[in-house]
């Protein structure tokens, strides 16, 4: 879909404070927004679309809290990314 923005514009927005048991998602965002659509049809219980904006492309959604999550994840360390890289050529 082109919206006339740029990727810089296209941003993901995710909001929630300590009170209230609701995160709320705005983005942008293409795999995100499948993602939760495809949530929201399948658990609307704790999931629900809230907002479509044609115009620009985004999408929002409240979910509740405890079914969202961010993943961290530490770097590699040199010798895996070596043996990666070595596995890699190998292919």
């Amino acid at each position: 879909m082109r919206t006339g923005l740029t990727k810089q514009e296209k941003t993901t927005e995710i909001y929630f404070d300590e009170k209230d048991p609701t995160i709320f998602i705005r983005t942008h965002n293409t795999d995100l927004k499948n993602r939760l659509t495809a949530y929201s049809r399948k658990h609307p219980a704790v999931c629900k679309l809230t907002d479509v904006d044609l115009d620009t492309g985004y999408k929002e959604f409240e979910i509740e809290k405890g079914r969202f999550s961010f993943r961290l994840t530490a770097p590699y360390r040199e010798e895996r990314r070596r043996a990666a890289s070595e596995a890699a050529k190998n292919e």
